[in-house]
């Protein structure tokens, strides 16, 4: 089948043949109709994480299961489910677990075999686009919230800074509705795209810690999400923290924090929470959001690209140079690799 592969760090992803794997018992064939472009994939071919090469890259996934045509998701998890990590800190934590696209072939590929078990059903009403998203991006926009304490139930008046409008801020943004939110970017049609949809944009390549104490009349934000991981960007909202804020710790990319222990964290009692992955659990509860309409991810696909390596190259290397103007961009299956992109400006035009 035809697979678009890392091959050698820091180098283009290459289109190969590769063999498809036989499922086993409790496994079944996908053929994939759709592939998430994540930022942590740019991480592993850039060689900032243990790989083992050849890979094939991907982990949001969704499309059909062979024979029965049923529509589902994949949870790119893989783990035992009996470990005494499992059953007490989630599946992320898996003694013996693994992750589709890290460490086992994943999404850029025309099938993948991946366990039933980590099948999530995609409701009729939901495209295999955004159910694709929502296996990553969306489910961990959502599982920083609960770590924040803020959901979509419990939100009172509190305060969101989403740093970093990508598709999990796009996501998140949705999640937290009823709080007040603020887009922390600097590209300027990400900036706009945040408040078409709803977010307060404000501009990170200015003192920012001072402008979201000044628009929060001096209270400070309640929330940090971080995805992002830049250090200037991550230390400011720390400092921009209301007294018990939290900084939610999602980007994998952010090599420290500057800040000082006391002033900035002890005498106002802000917490600093590490975000890793999310739950089955949340996946489905989030299929069931959107199967009732209480959730549109779509509006956070501002691009699709066949599965060509091409056209996926592309897309790294923007994010490469963090020059992407893009929030989520998703392999389409049916788009042939001769296909003109298509390409959805969020600000001018909501999905």
């Amino acid at each position: 089948m035809r697979a678009v592969r890392l091959v050698q760090f820091n180098a283009p992803l290459e289109e190969q043949q590769i063999d498809e794997s036989v499922p086993g018992d409790g496994e079944v064939v996908v053929a994939i109709r759709a592939a998430g472009i994540c930022h942590s994939d740019a991480h592993y071919r850039a060689g900032r994480s243990s790989v083992a090469l050849p890979l094939t890259l991907g982990h949001e996934i969704a499309g059909e299961v062979v024979g029965t045509g049923e529509r589902v998701a994949v949870h790119y998890l893989l783990s035992c489910g009996v470990c005494d990590r499992c059953r007490r800190h989630g599946e992320q934590f898996c003694e013996r677990g693994a992750m589709i696209g890290k460490e086992r072939d994943g999404g850029y590929a025309e099938r993948i075999v991946v366990p039933a078990r980590n099948l999530v059903r995609i409701p009729g009403n939901v495209s295999f686009e955004a159910a694709a998203i929502m296996m990553c991006s969306t489910a961990t926009a959502y599982h920083a919230l609960r770590l924040a304490a803020l959901r979509p139930d419990q939100h009172d008046v509190e305060s969101v800074a989403i740093l970093g409008f990508g598709g999990l801020g796009a996501s998140a943004l949705q999640l937290a509705r009823g709080a007040t939110v603020f887009a922390v970017d600097v590209v300027p049609e990400k900036l706009a795209a945040a408040k078409l949809l709803g977010a307060i944009p404000v501009d990170a390549s200015a003192s920012l810690d001072e402008q979201l104490m000044d628009l929060t009349g001096g209270r400070g934000v309640d929330v940090a999400l971080d995805f992002a991981g830049n250090v200037a960007t991550t230390s400011a909202a720390l400092r921009a923290l209301a007294p018990g804020g939290r900084l939610i710790l999602v980007a994998i990319n952010l090599p420290r924090i500057d800040f000082d222990p006391y002033r900035d964290l002890l005498a106002r009692e802000r917490r600093i929470i590490g975000c890793s992955d999310h739950l089955y659990s949340e996946l489905v509860e989030l299929m069931e959001m959107a199967s009732r309409g209480d959730l549109d991810v779509s509006r956070a696909i501002t691009r699709t690209v066949p599965l060509d390596a091409a056209a996926i190259n592309a897309i790294h290397d923007e994010m490469d140079r963090g020059t992407t103007t893009h929030l989520r961009t998703v392999i389409d299956a049916s788009l042939s690799s001769l296909a003109t992109l298509r390409d959805d400006n969020l600000a001018t035009s909501p999905r």
